[in-house]
């Protein structure tokens, strides 16, 4: 199966991007993981376009998701990327495997995999205070719905919220959706057992309190619950008084 990908592939950018600076494969079909729904993520360098764009089609019954840059676009996403905490870009472009521009190709892996092996920016303190104050908002509507059919909503806001403030507290990479589960195992192991137990038996059985015990404890770890005193946008506001005073 993944010959067949990467021979599609390589035809595929023959075709349409015979000048290409480099291009590469990444997913699931790369990693040894395809599936009956995989598709093949296509990342292209190309300086011949003016503007990074994306794209999606069927080439020879395989899905394709096709992300098109120039030299200058991709560096502005690994950017953007990073700043949000969430490399989509650089992850695809370490684990890919390269189809043309072998020279081209080790340059911009090597800076993926630097800007990976770097992490993300620390949150400063008043980050990490915003993202702990709704943690504890969504654990409280968690705790306080009798909406069996909202919970299930609440308990997915819930999930991806203390999964992302467990990783970028300690300065890890997240992500979203499959990626923020591998983000978890890929830090902690032990953590990730606990978080997918918890999970599992709340959508299993609807037993809350496994999730419960854990998110307190995730907050009680780095301060505690936050409502009573937090303010946002406040400082501003009483600094401009002070000025016109």
């Amino acid at each position: 199966m993944n010959g067949d990908a990467t021979k599609t592939a390589r035809e595929l950018v023959a075709k349409r991007f015979p000048d290409c600076e480099t291009a590469l494969l990444a997913g699931s079909v790369v990693r040894g993981e395809a599936t009956s729904t995989s598709d093949l993520d296509l990342i292209v360098i190309d300086n011949n376009i003016m503007s990074s764009y994306r794209e999606s089609f069927i080439e020879k019954g395989w899905p394709v998701e096709l992300f098109v840059h120039n030299s200058s676009s991709y560096q502005e996403y690994f950017k953007s990327d990073c700043e949000r905490g969430q490399p989509s870009l650089p992850n695809m472009v370490a684990e890919s495997i390269v189809l043309t521009g072998h020279q081209e190709a080790e340059h911009i892996k090597k800076e993926a995999r630097k800007l990976l092996a770097k992490g993300p920016a620390c949150w400063t303190p008043k980050e990490a205070e915003v993202k702990r104050y709704f943690l504890t908002d969504a654990l409280d509507d968690f705790i306080g719905t009798n909406n069996r059919t909202e919970e299930l909503f609440i308990a997915n806001a819930l999930a991806e919220q203390l999964g992302e403030f467990v990783l970028r507290i300690n300065g890890q990479w997240t992500g979203t959706s499959k990626w923020l589960v591998r983000s978890i195992k890929r830090y902690d192991k032990e953590f990730a057992d606990q978080f997918l137990a918890a999970f599992e038996r709340y959508y299993s059985a609807r037993e809350k309190e496994a999730v419960i015990q854990l998110a307190e404890a995730v907050l009680h770890t780095y301060g505690g619950r936050l409502f009573d005193g937090f303010a946002q946008g406040k400082e501003g506001n009483l600094d401009e008084r002070r000025l016109l005073d």
